[in-house]
């Protein structure tokens, strides 16, 4: 009996130029390359140019990620973007990424998780797949968050780069039970008693401005770690595996004690998690798709491989994946 399953066949990443060191920082706020790098795990980030936008990041990533997969454009039927500073109120990110790639058919749309954004866009892309609703997708994760920093709080400004990060993803049937590729199970959760501990300040509806970013650091770390946990868990065993079968972790990257405290909790040794955010620092729904590619042109993963993630963000939203490479 054969089981459609949706396929990663490609990814792909693009980086702004701009590469910003943690000394930057010391010429206006009091902190220091010790202090951050201690505190978060993060060395440097990117910040995209005045004349760049998040469309053009994510068309960057996806372009990359298709040409691995050896699709065209046109083949793609369904493009979802995960960010939380899209170009303009509307229309979508995901429609200007279509139109720069050059689509015409199919359909596309945003989804706005914050940094787990990229976990609800695989999981959404994965079922309308499997209802026949898609045949190849491109998911991208793409944001602009040094667009939304406030430049005198050293608690945030410090922790966010730009940059973006795409999968194709295709339908397959497999038939060959528990070493079947693709998505195997998500996870997807969302609290909206917790907005106070991360969130923008500006709206279309409310103050009509963009705002900044504000959050309640450990407040965030404390709910981080156990809804991290906890979904990790309900992944698992939606799809029946256990987490000492995991080749390797792909979490969002935020903080290295976050990344550290979960993995540790499940179990997963630390030699088998992908950590980036030391270049990148935190690219919110982007910061998933770009570890993803960082790896993957690495060498690092091999077909049938497991992959496990999950991602936390503002809402509070949070989630998982796991999938068979």
């Amino acid at each position: 009996m054969s089981t459609l399953r949706t396929v990663v066949t490609g990814t792909g990443h693009y980086l702004p130029k701009r590469v910003v060191p943690n000394s930057y920082f010391e010429d206006f706020i009091d902190t220091s390359d010790e202090w951050i790098t201690t505190r978060t795990g993060i060395k440097t980030r990117y910040y995209a140019a005045s004349d760049e936008t998040t469309s053009s990041l994510g068309l960057k990533a996806a372009e990359s990620a298709l040409a691995k997969s050896g699709n065209k454009p046109e083949d793609i039927d369904l493009v979802i973007v995960a960010t939380s500073t899209s170009d303009h109120t509307f229309p979508s990110t995901a429609t200007q990424i279509q139109s720069g790639l050059g689509i015409t058919t199919g359909y596309a749309f945003d989804i706005q998780a914050v940094c787990a954004g990229f976990v609800f866009a695989l999981a959404n892309a994965n079922a309308l797949i499997k209802a026949g609703e898609a045949s190849k997708a491109l998911v991208i994760g793409a944001e602009t968050f040094s667009r939304i920093m406030d430049w005198e709080d050293r608690t945030t400004c410090i922790l966010f780069g730009d940059g973006a990060g795409a999968i194709v993803l295709e339908s397959d049937n497999m038939v060959n039970g528990s070493q079947d590729r693709g998505v195997l199970a998500t996870d997807l959760h969302s609290d909206g008693r917790f907005k106070d501990i991360l969130y923008v300040d500006g709206g279309v509806s409310t103050t009509k401005t963009t705002g900044y970013l504000r959050m309640k650091g450990r407040e965030v770390f404390r709910h981080a770690v156990s809804k991290l946990v906890t979904s990790t868990e309900q992944v698992l065993n939606k799809a029946n595996i256990k987490s000492s079968e995991i080749d390797w972790a792909v979490p969002h990257q935020a903080n290295v004690r976050i990344i550290q405290s979960a993995t540790q909790k499940l179990n997963i040794p630390l030699d088998k998690v992908i950590v980036t955010l030391e270049q990148h620092g935190n690219t919110s729904a982007a910061s998933i798709p770009i570890s993803l590619s960082v790896a993957s042109d690495k060498g690092k993963f091999k077909k049938g491989d497991l992959i496990l993630s999950h991602a936390i963000g503002g809402g509070l939203c949070w989630g998982s994946f796991l999938l068979r490479w």
